[in-house]
């Protein structure tokens, strides 16, 4: 039960990750206010490192920055570790 939903709450930061992705870059298209770093850190790090990604590559947006591909790679490497515990010891 735990982690059937685990896996609802990643598809949903999953999906909102990468809705601000889009969201953000039209932002910056029309100079409008931004989307916080902060905040793509925080979705990576709970769990939407792949709708980050997919956004940054579909949008091409914010592919120049280092310190944003690092959280981004950190964090889903921090997922693949932590996901095998879950699913074995939680379980």
């Amino acid at each position: 039960m735990l982690i059937q939903l685990l896996f609802v709450m990643l598809a949903a930061v999953n999906i909102a990750a990468y809705f601000l992705m889009w969201k953000d870059k039209v932002r910056a298209v029309r100079h409008g206010w931004r989307i916080s770093e902060n905040t793509f850190f925080l979705l990576s790090l709970l769990g939407g490192f792949i709708g980050v990604y997919c956004g940054m590559k579909r949008f091409r947006h914010k592919t120049k920055h280092f310190s944003f591909k690092f959280v981004v790679i950190l964090s889903a490497f921090v997922w693949l570790i932590l996901m095998p515990y879950w699913y074995f010891f939680l379980e």
